[in-house]
């Protein structure tokens, strides 16, 4: 039986999703929790892997078993084997030919900054910081020249494994919430740090660095040694995940978590 699970986690406890040998990252967590529970070895598969000190609100991960468990076994059982930053939401069966990645149609982003002189105490580790005035409506106006299908080289992390920099953005907002611009972010894939980088790509027009109308030519040049530094992983969500109606997933397959679970 192959089950799909839906999975929220502060990501500043951990060294991103993707299993390790050090065993210290959100994969790894819950495939020991799951093997409890299957009294057998337990291997997941997320829709998108999330770097160190990343969050997620609505990760989709799948994983197969031949054993029988009541579905809260799945959701109460293996969280009573996870640490506090982790939580299963939800479990359900699904068809032997659903895959967490391969079936996914679009997976979004959302960056959460706290513009102010002062650097955040409470929210330490799940917000992102930046300390000079921001111009959202510039930010925004700049976001817009990253939509539809480009070459996404100039911020892809040197580090990378994907096979093509070409990705298709379907959403890039910036809106600013009082004391907090939020960044949100939909694609069918994104490259290693993508977000990240377009996040400090977009602060440099935010405080004048650089205008609006310079992004077209960052794109178009394709080299990410003109591009900012990656921005800081402590505000970025991974919020959810697209998937056909057919799969007979929560909200007709449209797992996304609402703007409220990470409010500031």
């Amino acid at each position: 039986m192959r089950y799909a699970l839906q999975v929220e986690y502060d990501g500043s406890a951990f060294q991103g999703w993707q299993s390790q040998l050090h065993g210290k990252t959100v994969q790894d967590h819950l495939e020991r929790a799951l093997s409890v529970i299957a009294c057998q070895p337990t291997a997941v598969m997320a829709a998108g892997r999330t770097d160190t000190g990343v969050h997620a609100l609505a990760q989709v991960a799948h994983f197969d078993t031949d054993v029988e468990r009541p579905l809260q076994a799945w959701v109460r059982g293996v969280n009573a084997h996870l640490p506090p930053a982790i939580a299963v939401r939800w479990a359900q069966p699904v068809a032997d030919d659903f895959h967490a990645r391969f079936c996914a149609l679009s997976r979004s982003y959302r960056y959460i900054l706290f513009n102010s002189p002062v650097r955040p105490a409470i929210q330490s580790g799940r917000v992102g910081w930046y300390h000079r005035p921001l111009d959202a409506e510039a930010m925004a106006e700049a976001a817009k020249h990253l939509l539809g299908e480009q070459d996404f080289s100039s911020f892809r992390s040197s580090e990378c494994q994907a096979k093509s920099p070409i990705k298709t953005l379907h959403q890039a907002d910036v809106r600013r919430q009082g004391d907090y611009v939020v960044f949100e972010f939909r694609a069918g894939g994104f490259l290693h740090h993508m977000v990240r980088n377009i996040v400090g790509a977009l602060l440099w027009v935010g405080y004048g660095k650089e205008s609006a109308d310079w992004m077209p030519s960052l794109i178009a040049a394709r080299d990410r040694s003109l591009a900012p530094p990656t921005f800081m992983p402590d505000g970025l969500y991974f919020t959810g995940v697209e998937y056909e109606g057919r799969w007979n997933l929560p909200n007709g397959g449209r797992i996304i978590a609402p703007f409220h679970a990470c409010q500031p």
